[in-house]
């Protein structure tokens, strides 16, 4: 039998009818959306999924409705929805601003100069120039893979929005886009989020290769010797970071006596590693949790978002930062924008590509992204 509290509505009963095309349905129940109710329908598909979506879709839009394509259990449900409006076009202006401003921002952060075989601080503006022409260049890079495929996938975004900050280590809190409206499938998710961090990573390793080439090894404990009480901050070692050292320079550093003094090139390097492995958590909104989510499905990825968060917050007594990433991971990281088709699971070729996001992470993730040491 199927419940259908709307069986003596004629809209309703078009609505049905146009359901049953693709469903076979076993019940027909009310969800509220906010302060909307919607009719869910729950059943079993006639057709593979994105086959039943392609086909019931554009009669939904011809009644001006959106159709949302769910997993329940070994059933699917099709959740309709009024239309959504247009998204508004992006403020062009407004991200030209912010991105000159982030030019600005690192360019004074990365001019200033610290001579660690004098102890003297100054200024070089070439550097900083240098700086942020790497900095930005990669986060770029990884905000236009975002950008492009998503705009092939036919996904509104907006333009990309830099955060200037110039009282930050590295003159900018990132970038970020925003989806405008819902993701067709799993595998339009997986291809928008991928395409940032592996855009950013193309750009990223040359550009740590240079900057390592250019960056001089001190004895640290000399150093420390030398300039007594004066804070140095050492940056975390990630697997790639790692094998590129034991690359440019024929050895592991540190190596215990002696280590990398980066040079801005070197540092932008690093910190687009650094961006990309917070990037891939597997967790919420960030790349990694919509690669996830494209891999495993909604409910493997909202366990592992919490999981994620416990296991950052067990982190927080090694590196203190974590606990804040936690935090907002815990708030933040159960959100997410509704795939209009999240049942379709990614054949091979694409869960190749999802496991290859996945092997990024691991080679990019920085445990202890900076330490703090003191002259002695």
């Amino acid at each position: 039998m199927i419940h259908d509290p709307y069986s003596d509505h004629p809209v309703a009963e078009m609505l049905r009818t146009v359901v049953a095309e693709v469903m076979l349905i076993d019940a027909i129940e009310t969800v509220r959306r906010g302060e909307l109710e919607a009719p869910r329908f729950v059943g079993r598909l006639r057709l593979e999924a994105q086959a039943a979506y392609d086909q019931v879709s554009p009669r939904l839009q011809a009644m001006g409705l959106l159709g949302l394509l769910q997993e329940e259990g070994d059933r699917a449900a099709l959740v309709v929805l009024p239309a959504l409006a247009p998204p508004p076009p992006s403020r062009l202006w407004l991200a030209l601003l912010l991105f000159f401003l982030t030019v600005a921002s690192t360019i004074l952060v990365g001019s200033a100069h610290f001579d660690v075989e004098t102890g003297t601080a100054g200024w070089n503006i070439g550097k900083g120039i240098a700086f942020s022409a790497a900095i930005l260049g990669i986060l770029l890079a990884h905000e236009l893979g975002h950008y492009i495929v998503a705009r092939r996938e036919g996904v509104a975004v907006s333009y990309p929005f830099f955060i200037p900050m110039p009282l930050f280590l590295l003159g900018t809190m990132g970038a970020f886009i925003s989806i405008k409206e819902p993701v067709p499938n799993r595998r339009a998710l997986l291809a928008i989020a991928i395409a940032g961090p592996l855009a950013g990573l193309v750009v990223a390793i040359p550009v740590l290769i240079i900057g390592l080439a250019l960056s001089p090894v001190h004895n640290v404990v000399e150093m420390q010797a030398a300039l007594p009480d004066t804070v140095f901050f050492t940056e975390g070692n990630s697997i790639l970071y790692a094998a590129l050292k034991l690359l440019v320079f024929g050895r592991f550093l540190p190596d215990g006596n002696e280590d990398v003094y980066l040079h801005p090139v070197a540092l932008a390097g690093w910190a687009g590693l650094l961006v990309t492995g917070l990037n891939l958590l597997p967790a919420g909104q960030l790349d990694g949790g919509h690669i996830f989510y494209a891999l495993f499905g909604p409910k493997a990825a909202q366990f592992m978002s919490m999981a994620v968060a416990v296991g950052l917050l067990a982190m927080g007594f090694i590196w203190s930062g974590w606990f804040l990433w936690a935090i907002i991971i815990a708030l933040l990281g159960q959100s997410r924008s509704p795939l209009l088709n999240e049942i379709t699971p990614l054949d091979r070729r694409w869960r190749a590509l999802a496991i290859l996001g996945i092997i990024v992470f691991v080679l990019v993730f920085t445990p202890v992204p900076i330490e703090e040491l003191v002259g002695v």
